[in-house]
């Protein structure tokens, strides 16, 4: 027979989730104030969300967010996934050391990963755009991505491959035919992680990014300094919106692939 919960352990449950996201919670209801005052109630309105198509700059900063998004976590997605499928079961002579390699951009310090990425595109001479941002971003969501698609590879049924190797399968079709759609929640919702991190990126975007690759949350970021706008209220509830769908869809991905 389980203990049931002490009312205390509720108590604590509800202040940490208070503490969380009580401040969101928060900024969501007051974007649909419609006084412009944002600390002052009026009534519920929805005039800053049509507001926002209005405002050029903040429409070019989130569909330029959109677009790194989308890049990198494709990017990081392949890389993340080749990644995992060299370092999964192999005796690869220094396989505790690239496994340690490729999972260090996860523990190291945003503005140390920004701050080297920029000395290397200054080294190359490379122009700083929306492509060095690209990259950025994939170096670093690339190890989430392994991360998500070698817990996926441990739980796999070697087996299925071997039998389809043994059936004169080549490595390529292997792959395609039965590894690749085992592990494909996994891939997807290493994709998804990668693409939410892309678009919550302030840090390193600021050290990397150019003309014309301005970024929602660096412009965010600008327009605060001056003080907070409904508009800015607004924006950021659309992108705590698609933020929340993308991990809600990665759960549930994972969730089902646990269940499989």
């Amino acid at each position: 027979m389980s203990a049931r919960p002490h009312p205390l352990a509720w108590i604590a449950l509800a202040l940490g989730l208070a503490f969380l996201y009580g401040p969101i919670l928060l900024l969501v209801a007051y974007s649909f104030n419609a006084s412009r005052l944002v600390t002052v109630w009026a009534g519920f309105s929805t005039r800053w969300y049509a507001a926002l198509l209005a405002d050029s700059a903040l429409v070019a900063a989130a569909l330029v967010t959109l677009k790194v998004a989308v890049a990198s976590a494709g990017l990081a997605t392949v890389l993340g996934t080749l990644a995992a499928l060299a370092l999964d079961g192999r005796r690869i002579p220094g396989r505790a050391l690239f496994t340690g390699l490729v999972y260090a951009p996860m523990v190291m310090p945003e503005v140390i990963t920004g701050l080297s990425l920029l000395l290397l595109f200054v080294g190359l001479g490379v122009e700083r755009g929306l492509w060095t941002v690209v990259i950025a971003h994939a170096t670093f969501t690339l190890s989430f991505v392994a991360v998500v698609v070698q817990a996926r590879l441990r739980t796999l049924d070697r087996a299925l491959a071997e039998a389809a190797a043994d059936l004169g399968a080549a490595p390529a079709a292997v792959f395609a035919t039965v590894t690749l759609p085992l592990i494909a929640p996994a891939v997807v919702a290493g994709f998804l992680l990668a693409f939410t991190l892309s678009m919550d990126d302030l840090v390193i975007a600021s050290f990397v990014s150019g003309p014309g690759a301005t970024t929602l949350p660096m412009r965010l970021y600008s327009q605060v300094r001056l003080g907070v706008t409904p508009e800015i209220n607004a924006i950021s509830t659309l992108l705590i919106g698609t933020v929340s769908l993308a991990v809600l869809a990665a759960s549930l991905l994972t969730a089902r692939r646990g269940a499989r």
